[in-house]
């Protein structure tokens, strides 16, 4: 007897947009991470914590994922993004196992095998591959953190034995808050001045061991444990020190800078500021997976709020039916545009992975690309990773006092992401450099600028039009083309009304940077130097603020461009009609939170104003009945809810649990 396939639901449509391009790894996932052993504990002993953490990256290691980032060359499968998604997928279920698994295998084995060569390859992929060699990454030091350039430990080479010295001359060369250095790692990955001859060669990467079989420190080297964090207590972070450390020459990771015996510095990259940032674009994959997993983490939180919400009742009507929360208008507002926020960076996401995936497994991948796609993961990494601090928190006080019981997770979640913000690039930092960038055209000339130098040169260059934009699909292209009406008088409903308002305000804020920077270089108001010119530092300061902004509009801008993409895409025209008024809950609701600068500008009137929060509060009205199907579309197996609120839905325990 022949059976019909089951008809796919809206749901499952939309679970098909968000999986992407490898869906299949998602799925697999899916089932894996299904088994309560990759669960979180959070009653454990601190310890107990670190231990059980451990023990599941071990099970992790007999599976095949840990392969998936490593070329087929060095023992892998060659499939970068495969590897980027199953850490996103990774984080539904532990974010403490997806940060250490990411160490280990994403920052430790990506800098082994990204910035070293065959000798390293050969030596070291396969035992970390399978775990027989545990690895942390040690580059940020207590006094530089987003400056890497500026770190002071140093690698010296010495002609006389062939070895490299490894030293911290500061405490402010402390390397700390590394994951892995309190417990368990047996070697790190170093990032040091290198110095051959007393020349400064600028930072590379050093494998230094640093403790033995039994746990204990190598000569030279004291780790120490950083303790209790507010988050991610699987993960046993700690500080390292070095006191003059020796490894051989051959442990420097040698792909874009060599010594040879006699202590002769090469590299294939002259330009020192260029070779830092290729060096660094290569282990663009830890950025990238952070923004990843930072949305993986809000969309269950935003899924069990909604769960919550529509099983939850309170205060009652004339009629004396209590109400459910997801009713009120009050509650779709506060939790229907983070879903669609969701929505959206989960697109740009996928197109982000997908543009890494293909830079990275290119036989010769073309340089501006590169630059394009490290600015672009900045921005998303830091768009996510603020939405998720954003919205977990939102979540939490939208269960209530259930939602801050620890059994319901939405705590731990906030905790475990609390971080994001600050690591894998301060959010801050990440933000303006997506604007330097853009005002830069990805200049080499600027590569090794700090502040100042940087402003010197966008001061003393730009003309008339920034760059040209970055190249955008056809169907884009025809959106921002399908309209001859004025922005300020088009229908705001149209999804080409909205691409241009934000097209707008992107060039405008990133125009007026540039002159700003240009004005402020050459205010002889400003202050002084020894030489009487205009301080740089001090011009550059002085429009920071605009320069932030600039980089947050471009970012929502890239947001939106993917967002319309994946409606185009979406073959059910169900779905994608129920995608268009998600997309367009985000970007109204995105224009209303910056509605002063609309109006400023005269893109908005103060009637159109208020019919953007009229539309608003009317798409959350339209789309309440979808509330369920947009949190069952993220695709998240409902033992990794784990959230005990939800086991009875109209049982007195869930009823009672806020009050």
């Amino acid at each position: 007897m022949s059976t019909q396939p089951l008809q796919m639901t809206t749901a499952d449509h939309l679970r098909q947009a968000l999986d992407g391009r490898w869906a299949h790894i998602r799925e697999a996932s899916r089932e894996q991470l299904a088994d309560p052993r990759f669960l979180d504990d959070p009653n454990l002993p601190l310890d107990e914590a670190r231990a059980l953490a451990l023990a599941q990256m071990q099970e992790l290691a007999k599976t095949d994922w840990p392969a998936t980032g490593f070329s087929a060359d060095h023992g892998g499968t060659g499939d970068p993004g495969g590897a980027v998604t199953g850490i996103e997928m990774m984080a539904f279920a532990n974010l403490s196992l997806m940060v250490k698994a990411g160490v280990q295998w994403g920052l430790f084995g990506g800098a082994v095998e990204n910035l070293g060569t065959a000798r390293h390859h050969e030596k070291y992929i396969r035992p970390l591959i399978d775990l027989e060699l545990l690895g942390c990454f040690a580059m940020t030091e207590i006094g530089h953190g987003s400056d890497v350039q500026a770190l002071e430990t140093t690698a010296t080479y010495d002609t006389a034995t062939g070895e490299i010295v490894v030293h911290s001359p500061t405490p402010s060369a402390t390397k700390d808050y590394i994951g892995g250095a309190a417990l368990h790692a047996r070697m790190a990955a170093v990032f040091a001045q290198l110095i051959t001859d007393g020349e400064s060669h600028g930072v590379h990467c050093v494998l230094v061991p640093i403790r033995d079989e039994d746990g204990n420190d190598l000569p030279g080297v004291r780790t120490e444990d950083d303790g209790l964090k507010g988050g991610l207590r699987g993960v046993d972070n700690g500080r390292i020190t070095f006191d003059n450390v020796r490894v051989p020459r051959e442990n420097l990771l040698n792909k874009y800078g060599d010594i040879d015996v006699d202590g002769v510095y090469t590299s294939p990259i002259d330009h020192l500021g260029r070779r830092f940032f290729t060096m660094l674009g290569t282990l663009i994959r830890g950025r990238v997976s952070v923004a990843g997993s930072a949305g993986s983490a809000t969309r269950l939180a935003l899924e069990i709020a909604v769960r919550y919400a529509t099983q939850r009742r309170q205060f009652d009507v004339p009629d004396g039916q209590e109400v459910l929360i997801m009713d009120y208008l009050a509650h779709q507002r506060r939790l229907l545009p983070l879903i669609a926020r969701s929505y959206a960076l989960g697109f740009a996401q996928n197109q982000l992975v997908s543009d890494m995936h293909d830079l990275q497994v290119a036989e010769d991948p073309d340089r501006h690309a590169q630059r394009e796609l490290e600015g672009r993961a900045a921005g998303i990494k830091a768009a996510t990773t603020w939405h998720a601090t954003r919205a977990i928190q939102e979540a939490r006080e939208a269960c209530g006092g259930a939602g801050y019981m620890a059994e319901n997770r939405l705590t731990t979640l906030k905790a475990d992401t609390d971080v994001f913000t600050t690591f894998e690039g301060d959010n801050t930092v990440l933000t303006q450099l997506v604007a330097k960038e853009l005002l830069t055209a990805y200049a080499d000339e600027v590569s090794d600028f700090g502040a100042v130098g940087w402003l010197r040169f966008v001061a003393e260059t730009i003309t008339g039009t920034l760059r040209e934009r970055s190249a955008v699909s056809t169907f884009i292209q025809s959106l921002l083309d399908s309209s001859d009406e004025k922005v300020e008088d088009a229908d705001l409903a149209q999804s080409s009304t909205q691409l241009r308002l934000l097209e707008f305000r992107a060039d405008h804020l990133l125009e007026t940077a540039a002159r700003r920077l240009r004005g402020a270089a050459k205010n002889p108001d400003n202050d002084l130097d020894d030489d009487g010119e205009v301080d740089d530092f001090e011009a550059f300061n002085s429009v920071q603020d605009h320069i932030l902004a600039a980089g947050a509009a471009h970012i929502d801008r890239v947001v939106l461009e993917s967002f319309l993409e994946a409606i185009d895409a979406c073959a059910d025209e169900d779905t994608a009609a129920l995608l268009a008024d998600v997309c367009t809950l985000f970007t109204l609701s995105t224009i209303e939170a910056d509605k002063a600068w609309f109006m400023e500008h005269r893109m908005l009137s103060v009637e159109r104003a208020k019919a953007v929060t009229r539309h608003l509060n009317e798409l959350c009205r339209t789309l309440r009945p979808h509330a369920l199907t947009l949190v069952e579309g993220f695709g998240i197996p409902q033992v990794l809810l784990n959230s005990a609120m939800l086991d009875g839905p109209g049982t007195d325990a869930v009823r009672l649990a806020a009050d």
